[in-house]
């Protein structure tokens, strides 16, 4: 059976002292909880600050991206081998508001998938349609286009160290909100071109996240749903007690 995984993305939120904060109440209302896999994402600035309150705990310290190279003349920068330094698990990648916002394609985050994973990082791979390819009715085939882009070249054995997270775009911060079933529904795509792809053990033990506008009150319907692993928490990540919420409603 996998087991639920909540992760916590802060985007360009918290500042040093809040982040310190935020994490140590994280941390004091997960005592002896270890039910549900849990990450905290904080900006690359408060990596530090955050991981020294994570130190010791079963919380994991993630990034909220990294480039594709180990060293070199790449101005603003961070690769896997500093997040590694700093005590990082996890690394997101690919997320909605990179792709949509940054312009990153699926070559660019083909590119970081490989580096991350060869440096050690586990893997947090965002994949999700927008709200005119839902209307288009195209999800799956945009999901299956950026599962073949994001992960060429990756062989099987390293999805052990590899994390889905399901996206809808359409449903982050616009008022739209998906339901458990078209969560399944996506989830369940997934699953099977994994199974395709790579095997139908390896697709039975990969995590999928569900990341989109998860609050207390409606995690629980989407994370009993049977492909949903977990989720890819912002907002409501911002907030330790809603972040507890929704880890409780993992169990």
């Amino acid at each position: 059976m996998r087991k639920k995984f909540v992760a916590g993305n802060w985007k360009m939120f918290t500042d040093h002292a809040t982040a310190k904060k935020l994490a140590q109440e994280v941390v004091e209302l997960m005592a002896g909880n270890h039910q549900v896999n849990v990450a905290l994402c904080p900006p690359f600035t408060y990596l530090q600050t955050v991981g020294e309150v994570l130190k010791g705990t079963h919380i994991a310290l993630g990034a909220q991206n990294c480039y594709h190279e180990k060293e070199g003349a790449f101005t603003g920068e961070i690769s896997p081998a500093m997040l590694i330094d700093i005590g990082c698990k996890y690394v997101i990648l690919g997320h909605s508001e990179r792709r949509h916002k940054m312009g990153e394609c699926d070559i660019a985050v083909n590119k970081k998938v490989h580096a991350a994973l060869n440096a050690g990082l586990h893997v947090i791979l965002c994949i999700g349609e927008s709200l005119d390819e839902r209307q288009a009715n195209k999800t799956n085939e945009i999901l299956k286009n950026q599962l073949d882009g994001s992960l060429a070249g990756v062989n099987a054995t390293c999805f052990k160290s590899l994390v889905l997270a399901y996206e809808p775009v359409w449903a982050i911060g616009t008022g739209h909100n998906a339901t458990p079933q078209q969560a399944q529904d996506a989830h369940a795509f997934i699953r099977s071109w994994i199974a395709k792809h790579h095997g139908a053990e390896v697709a039975a033990q990969m995590v999928i996240q569900y990341g989109g506008s998860v609050k207390p009150d409606n995690a629980a319907s989407l994370l009993t749903q049977p492909d949903v692993d977990g989720g890819l928490i912002g907002g409501a990540s911002l907030k330790a007690d809603q972040f507890l919420g929704i880890i409780r409603a993992g169990m």
